[in-house]
């Protein structure tokens, strides 16, 4: 814990900060000299920062599961008038949960949920869902605060020296059987669907970079396979049409719960995996969004 010294003691400072993050539109710096790490501005005045497990070498059936496929931590920042609301998932090895939930509750940062997301998995990980509303430096600090209990990297990665390979998948033909664009992000081909309601949480409207988007993520594993992953999100009809399609899709279905507690409407959220060819389970996955309500293109 060493590396954290430097955060815990910076902490104090931040918390001096007030609500200065909200004075312009576009300024978050304070909020992300608190955290430690920089986001990005995305639509709907969404400041989210990601901060993907890349110290954990986790393997799930013979697949090296990539941090942007499913070992991704996200804190997601939005303007409530002069304050803001926070929204977000960690994701921590089991003997780091206790620790970073105390700082958490410490610091005025609410649990939402507590669970796992994928089946097999070593080592296991574990999400904890969270939110909090108020000054948005002060979050910040207590959300930097409890994620100094965990080894997750606050350091922003280094450029890379160049060009990544492309993906060894068709990903054009990827968007034409999901009717939707997906974005390559570090190895992984990633879709953020969102769902044709405006879903509300605390009177303001929660979009996909909140965490309300369905999310679908593939990981090429060679000879035209990927593996996938991500989550469903589902109004309760939808529930059981989703899981068989997905199961008669040779889809496995490794969680269903929430995240959220005050949501309108009630949102469910459905995990899963399969490492199989690649057109195969994108029309699995498209029989399944079938039975979605979803946003118009």
């Amino acid at each position: 814990m060493k590396r954290f010294n430097l955060i815990l003691a910076g902490i104090g400072f931040a918390l001096g900060l007030s609500t200065i993050a909200l004075a312009a539109d576009d300024d978050w710096a304070p909020v992300a000299k608190a955290l430690g790490r920089s986001g990005a501005q995305l639509p709907g005045g969404i400041y989210r920062v990601g901060l993907g497990r890349s110290d954990l070498k986790v393997t799930l059936d013979g697949v090296a599961v990539r941090p942007t496929l499913a070992l991704g931590s996200y804190l997601a920042f939005q303007k409530m008038g002069g304050e803001a609301m926070v929204m977000g998932d960690l994701v921590l090895l089991h003997d780091e949960v206790n620790p970073v939930m105390k700082k958490l509750v410490e610091g005025g940062i609410g649990i939402t949920a507590l669970h796992n997301h994928l089946l097999r998995s070593s080592p296991a990980t574990m999400y904890m869902h969270f939110y909090g509303r108020g000054d948005p430096v002060k979050l910040a600090a207590a959300l930097r605060a409890g994620l100094a209990e965990s080894q997750t990297p606050l350091a922003a990665p280094a450029p890379a020296g160049s060009p990544p390979p492309p993906l060894d998948i068709d990903t054009a033909a990827l968007d034409q059987t999901l009717g939707a664009k997906g974005n390559v992000n570090s190895g992984v081909y990633a879709f953020n669907i969102p769902r044709a309601e405006t879903i509300m949480e605390d009177g303001m409207p929660i979009p996909v970079g909140m965490g309300s988007g369905i999310v679908i993520n593939f990981q090429p594993t060679g000879g035209g396979k990927t593996a996938i992953t991500g989550d469903f999100v589902l109004i309760a009809e939808e529930v059981n049409p989703v899981l068989k399609a997905l199961r008669d899709g040779g889809i496995e279905v490794t969680a269903l719960h929430s995240h959220m507690l005050t949501e309108q409407p009630r949102l469910f959220f459905m995990h899963f995996w399969a490492n199989d060819d690649a057109g195969k389970l994108a029309r699995s996955l498209k029989a399944a969004l079938s039975k979605v309500k979803l946003a118009k293109n």
